[in-house]
């Protein structure tokens, strides 16, 4: 058992370098365009790169890392839905968060480029650990073990 957790952890963590570099990549093209420091919009554009990254997400765990549980159905699906909202809301709290930290510090000056993909990293990093555990033992658990689980 301790040898498949360690599987899955370096699967996870191989689709979630794919998933970061889908989020970074596109949070920075949507910065580069409309360059911003409004909560807002940083808002909207972690919420569209976080998405994107999500849909990579859900593509590859589901056919490698807990491809072992999967079922396809609209549980699943639901359930998949429901920690990725979990891990949104983890990922734009941090992000928004560190941005204003971050630039009201006044130790040095960091370009705000800088401040931003700071931030973005430490989203990414506690909002896909949050997302690992929930896909774990919440979206891709077979029922029957839920049902042993709540006996």
């Amino acid at each position: 058992m301790a040898k498949k957790v360690k599987v899955q952890v370096l699967q996870f963590g191989f689709i979630g370098v794919t998933n970061a570099i889908v989020d970074i990549v596109s949070l920075n093209i949507l910065l580069f365009i409309w360059p911003t420091t409004q909560s807002n919009l940083l808002f909207v554009f972690n919420t569209i790169a976080y998405t994107l990254a999500i849909v990579n997400s859900y593509i590859w765990n589901k056919k490698y890392t807990f491809s072992h549980r999967a079922n396809s159905g609209a549980k699943e699906m639901i359930l998949f839905i429901i920690q990725a909202i979990i891990a949104l809301v983890i990922s734009n709290l941090v992000f928004i968060g560190m941005v204003q930290l971050l630039t009201k510090q006044s130790l040095m000056q960091i370009p705000m480029f800088i401040n931003q993909n700071i931030a973005k990293g430490t989203a990414m990093f506690l909002s896909s650990s949050a997302s690992f555990f929930l896909m774990k033992f919440f979206v891709f658990r077979k029922s029957h073990q839920r049902k042993k689980e709540f006996e």
